[in-house]
């Protein structure tokens, strides 16, 4: 075989160099696509919580919750598939407080499988408040039955939020370092822990990096934190006051246009609460919220009861009770869903971990 010439290498190394950058805008074309799917899939999984129709189950109910955890684990494999397809879609300066936010999700998770807890209590007394005025006729015992039960579960949908969410748990050791004993969200937070304040912190140096496009993971830390934002408006926690933090969501980018409409709902809501109950806290659960309306108009009944009056709130009773009903049907559904989104995302931690050692990154 004739030596290679001065002439030939040198062509042989323009052809190389070549190569080399045809390949690198094959990957950076391969990466913009990768990226816009993924950006897609996100904003359809939000605009599809957001559209109204006849048939959608309201924002806030117990059924668009689980739809919502739903929406977010579908993301969350979007965004891990990103990853492995190509881990230099991690921004460097973004896995630091990425990791952190992790962690903070999973306290949140542990605080809002308590809190569910707190809203069966409230299913149980509602249940036995109905069961009373069911009896007929109605008679003193009944009613007086009926007006203990609404009295305690007033009470508990208007706790102060510092108080609620903790069902008899709260203890004085924090236990949710993912999923030790079985884990899952379902241990207890420290005494002095605040699901707004976590919130808050997670929000904190959140800014859409410069050059226009998010990256995936700034996409999925704002997913992140608006799905645990919501679970937290949505069911009692403990010290949930101050809900009513800006969530930078940047609304221009097709992603997040959808996120940032749903936010703005449940802002709405959180500001109602504020002027009705002079605090900003969680409990805003569709449910929980007509539970309280129906509890207050049993409760005047039962303070001005009279023999032959059950008629006149046989409608709230039935509605109670299919409240009821659907609380038995969903909650269960929905603590078992935000455990799974506790043990994914102390997989992504542990994933996003092993694609930085593996790049070197």
């Amino acid at each position: 075989m004739a030596p290679v010439t001065e002439h030939q290498g040198s062509f042989l190394s323009r052809i190389s160099r070549r190569n080399q950058i045809v390949s690198m805008d094959v990957n950076h074309d391969q990466e913009l696509k990768e990226l816009e799917d993924f950006q897609k899939h996100v904003a359809h999984r939000f605009t599809e919580l957001l559209s109204p129709s006849e048939e959608s189950d309201p924002i806030l109910s117990i059924q668009w919750l689980r739809k919502l955890l739903d929406a977010f684990m579908s993301c969350e494999t979007e965004f891990q598939s990103v990853l492995t397809a190509n881990p230099a879609q991690i921004s460097k300066p973004l896995v630091p407080e990425t990791l952190d936010r992790i962690v903070k999700a999973l306290d949140i998770c542990t605080a809002v499988v308590n809190g569910v807890d707190s809203v069966r209590q409230s299913q149980r007394l509602a249940e036995i408040a109905v069961t009373a005025l069911k009896q007929h006729p109605l008679s003193d015992g009944t009613v007086r039955r009926a007006k203990r039960a609404l009295t305690s579960l007033l009470a508990a949908l208007n706790a102060d939020n510092k108080n609620s969410g903790g069902s008899g748990r709260r203890a004085t050791e924090q236990s949710s370092s993912f999923g030790r004993g079985g884990g899952g969200g379902g241990g207890c937070v420290s005494r002095n822990w605040s699901a707004s304040k976590q919130i808050q912190a997670m929000t904190a140096n959140l800014v859409l990096p410069r050059g226009g496009e998010a990256p995936p993971m700034f996409i999925m830390s704002s997913v992140m934190i608006m799905v645990m934002w919501t679970l937290v408006a949505a069911v009692p926690c403990q010290a949930s006051n101050g809900l009513t933090v800006h969530l930078p969501l940047p609304r221009h980018q097709v992603w997040a246009s959808a996120a940032a409409g749903i936010q703005e709902r449940i802002g709405e809501e959180l500001k109602r609460k504020e002027k009705r109950c002079g605090g900003g806290g969680g409990g805003l659960m569709e449910e929980m919220q007509r539970m309280e309306r129906i509890g207050l108009k049993l409760m005047e009944f039962a303070d001005g009861f009279r023999f032959d009056g059950e008629e006149e709130v046989k409608a709230e009773v039935e509605e109670m009770e299919e409240i009821c009903r659907k609380m038995e049907d969903g909650l269960e559904g929905l603590q078992r869903q935000v455990r799974e989104v506790f043990h994914r995302l102390v997989k992504s931690r542990s994933e996003i971990l092993e694609a930085i050692e593996h790049c070197n990154i």
